[in-house]
C-alpha cells in the first residue's frame, strides 16, 4: 500500500495536518494564546495580523516539506483539481488525495484544540460568553467567515476565494515550471510559502483567505463536532449565513482558473518556443544586425 496511491494518501494526509496544526496554531496564539496567558498586557492590533500572515507561510513550507517527496505535497484539493485538468494528474488519484487532505486538516485541527483547549475556555470566560457556540473569534481559530463589509452577500466573498486561489494556484505552476525561472535545488517550498503570505498580507481580511477547501472543511467539521454549533454548519453568524460552501467552491473554482492562466499567457509561450524552428537570433533592440555591420564595413574600406 505504502509503494502506491496508499502512500501518498498517508503523505497528504501528514503534509496537511502539519500545515493546520501551525496554520491554526498561529491563529491561536493570535486571538486566545497571548491574550489569555499574561504575556500580553495591551491588545497588540494589526500585529495579530501579521503573526497569522507569517504563520501561514511558514505552515505551507513546511507542509510542502513534509509531503513533498512522495505525493508531490499538493495539500490542497484545489490544486490536485487544477492538475487533474492541466498537469496531467491521475484522475483516479483525486478523490483519494481530497479524502486525505481533508482528514489531515481535521487531525490538524484536533491537535490544535487539544493543545489550546484551556485558553479558549478563558477567552470565552474573559468576554463573557457562556455558549461556545456563540464565539465567533474563537471559531475563527480553525475556519473562516467572510468580513462584515459583505453585508451578508455570497458573491463578494466567493469572488475573494477565487481571486486568491488563482494566484495560489497560477503562482504555483510558474514555481513548478522548469522552462521558467523555476526556483533551484528544493527551495520552492520556501517561495510557495511567501505566495500564501503575500496572499494574506493583500487578500487575507476579505474572507480569512481559506484558498484551501481541505483547510477550511476539515477544522470546521471538527469544530462542529467540538460545539461551535450553526457557526460551523452551516456557516452562520450575524452578518452571514450557510457560508460553508463558499471556501470549497470558491478556491476550487479559482484554483482552475489560476493554472489555465498561466498556461495562456505564459505556459503556451514557453512550449510555442521550444517547437518553434531554429532560427538566427535577433538583435537586441538597438542594435545595428551584425550582417549589416560587416557590409558598411566593406563598403568604406572601399
Amino acid at each position: 500500500m505504502r509503494a502506491t496511491t496508499g502512500g501518498e494518501m498517508l503523505a497528504e494526509f501528514l503534509g496537511t495536518a502539519v500545515l493546520i496544526m501551525f496554520g491554526t496554531g498561529c491563529v491561536a496564539v493570535a486571538v486566545v494564546g497571548l491574550p489569555e496567558s499574561g504575556r500580553q498586557t495591551v491588545d497588540f492590533g494589526a500585529g495579530n495580523w501579521l503573526i497569522i500572515a507569517f504563520g501561514w507561510a511558514l505552515a505551507v513550507v513546511f507542509g510542502v516539506y513534509v509531503a513533498g517527496g512522495v505525493s508531490g505535497a499538493h495539500i490542497n484539493p484545489a490544486v490536485t483539481l487544477a492538475f487533474a485538468i492541466r498537469r496531467k494528474f491521475p484522475w483516479a488519484k483525486v478523490a483519494p488525495y481530497w479524502l486525505a487532505q481533508v482528514l489531515g486538516a481535521f487531525a490538524g485541527a484536533a491537535v490544535v484544540y487539544a493543545v489550546y483547549g484551556p485558553a479558549i475556555n478563558a477567552f470565552n470566560n474573559t468576554q463573557g460568553i457562556a455558549d461556545r457556540a456563540e464565539s465567533l473569534p474563537t471559531f475563527s481559530i480553525f475556519a473562516t467567515f467572510p468580513a462584515e463589509y459583505f453585508g451578508g452577500t455570497w458573491w463578494g466573498p466567493f469572488v475573494d476565494q477565487i481571486v486568491g486561489t488563482a494566484l495560489l494556484v497560477g503562482v504555483i505552476a510558474a514555481l513548478i515550471d522548469n522552462r521558467n525561472q523555476a526556483p533551484l535545488s528544493n527551495f520552492a517550498p520556501w517561495v510557495i510559502g511567501f505566495v500564501v503570505g503575500a496572499i494574506g498580507l493583500s487578500f487575507g481580511t476579505g474572507a480569512g483567505y481559506a484558498i484551501n477547501p481541505a483547510r477550511d472543511l476539515g477544522p470546521r467539521f471538527f469544530t462542529w463536532l467540538a460545539g461551535w454549533g450553526d457557526i460551523a454548519f452551516p456557516g452562520s453568524g450575524d452578518w452571514f449565513s450557510n457560508y460553508w460552501w463558499i471556501p470549497i467552491a470558491g478556491p476550487l473554482l479559482g484554483g482552475v482558473l489560476g493554472v489555465i492562466i498561466y498556461d495562456l499567457f505564459v505556459g503556451q509561450v514557453l512550449t510555442a518556443k521550444e517547437t518553434a524552428p531554429e532560427v538566427e537570433p535577433s538583435p537586441p533592440p538597438g542594435r545595428v544586425p551584425e550582417s549589416a555591420e560587416r557590409g558598411t564595413t566593406t563598403s568604406t574600406s572601399d
